[in-house]
């Protein structure tokens, strides 16, 4: 895939570049979501957003360069987890069918220096298409508050809001969104 702007590209993520992925994704929460949520809600959302490295293994997690610098990151999956990192609870490895069931669209983040520069979009796009290229008919994600704009945007619905509970009994809204491919 690419954009329009010729300093973006878009590759695999590798192993190497979780520290600078999981700092990105950090400092994304911690800024992005100011806008939707109240301090305790950006802090608990913390506990059920993140680097999930089986879409590393998996070679379904896209980054976008900027130059040198990481301009965001997001991916695909062929397994049961709807959202969630490493460290979040109710993962679920199983693979779905492609015949029967939605890819996920998983852990999109964009650095708060790179907003509204197409990369969310770029993402989104190569997800689709490999999705699309192993018989995926369907995408659904669960949408934090700052990332419905863009999913509206590229198509897709809201199917239910709802809400991930956290250990400070924070409730973090989160949408989940459908697409047909």
């Amino acid at each position: 895939m690419t954009s329009s702007d010729p300093r973006l590209h878009l590759r695999l993520a590798r192993p190497d570049d979780m520290p600078v992925l999981s700092a990105l994704m950090d400092r994304a929460i911690g800024e992005l979501l100011s806008a939707f949520l109240p301090p305790e809600g950006v802090a608990a959302s913390y506990e059920v957003m993140g680097l999930d490295t089986q879409l590393i293994a998996d070679g379904t997690y896209f980054v976008v360069e900027d130059g040198e610098a990481i301009a965001g990151c997001g991916g695909w999956s062929r397994r049961a987890t709807l959202f969630g990192g490493d460290h979040s609870a109710g993962r679920d490895a199983a693979l779905l069918d492609p015949a029967s069931d939605a890819a996920r669209v998983r852990a999109m983040y964009t650095h708060p220096d790179h907003t509204r520069k197409g990369v969310g979009r770029m993402i989104l796009d190569a997800c689709e298409a490999a999705a699309r290229a192993e018989g995926f008919s369907r995408a659904e994600m669960a949408a934090t508050m700052g990332g419905v704009p863009l999913y509206r945007a590229c198509g897709y619905q809201d199917i239910e809001p709802f809400e991930a509970e956290t250990s400070s009994g924070y409730r973090v809204p989160l949408i989940r969104m459908g697409k047909a491919l």
